[in-house]
């Protein structure tokens, strides 16, 4: 029996031993203060839910637990770093019996000063090419293309920086990874990323965190309805003047 390297992180919880203060954030989150034990896929896990509903705020636990900058970037990126929540001291992982290769935490608000930060510091390694200088878009795309196999990936709503064209595209090279055993955590609203097959959703809502089937997404339902009903719907929304 070959056993695979993945998954790298094969569980999240709160430490049941943690003192908790449920009057102060992020335990006024209802996700957060309910969240249990989430288990990662050993390929792609995402994480959807209303803007507020704690998933970025999860995320960033889990890479600041893994020792990736709050900010973003790889272990090696030495910035001063924003605050973060008090989650991260409380959560417990359960990682596989490997570690991963490489691991890096992309957040698509502060994207551009950590690809900035990037090009100061390895600048030469990009022929000149400086990712702060590109639109999001490529820049995102050619981290992706730089990305290794074995490697440990989180990243928070990447499809801010792109079109549904680049969207699709993303998607391709994300699958292309995971065939090389890469374990991905993804914060997103997108329903064509979400559409990446056998991937685990988590739902964030009001009564806590719960798997859900794509296509019983809010992401998934409300685009349809829109493209399907779109003469009907703007009616609704707009008004006649």
């Amino acid at each position: 029996m070959t056993l695979t390297a993945k998954p790298y992180l094969r569980s999240i919880s709160i430490d049941p031993n943690a003192d908790l203060d449920l009057e102060t954030y992020p335990f006024t989150i209802p996700a957060i203060r309910e969240m249990g034990v989430l288990d990662m896929h050993p390929d792609v896990t995402f994480l959807v839910g209303e803007n507020g509903a704690g998933k970025s705020t999860v995320l960033e636990a889990i890479a600041v637990a893994l020792g990736l900058p709050a900010e973003g970037g790889p272990r090696s990126v030495h910035r001063a770093q924003q605050e973060v929540s008090s989650l991260q001291e409380h959560l417990r992982l359960i990682k596989g019996f490997r570690q991963s290769k490489h691991a890096y935490f992309l957040r698509a608000e502060s994207m551009f000063n950590v690809f900035s930060y990037m090009d100061e510091v390895d600048g030469s390694a990009r022929n000149g090419a400086g990712l702060h200088r590109r639109s999001h878009g490529e820049a995102f795309i050619e981290l992706l293309l730089n990305f290794q196999k074995g490697g440990l990936y989180l990243l928070d709503e990447p499809e801010a920086a792109l079109s549904p064209n680049r969207q699709l595209a993303a998607l391709s090279m994300i699958d292309q990874l995971v065939q090389q055993d890469a374990q991905f955590i993804i914060a997103t609203h997108s329903p064509i990323l979400l559409s990446y097959p056998k991937a685990t959703i988590y739902c964030f809502d009001d009564s806590g965190i719960a798997k859900v089937a794509y296509e019983d997404t809010e992401h998934y339902a409300t685009t349809r309805d829109f493209l399907n009903n779109y003469p009907r719907r703007l009616s609704q929304l707009l008004s006649d003047e």
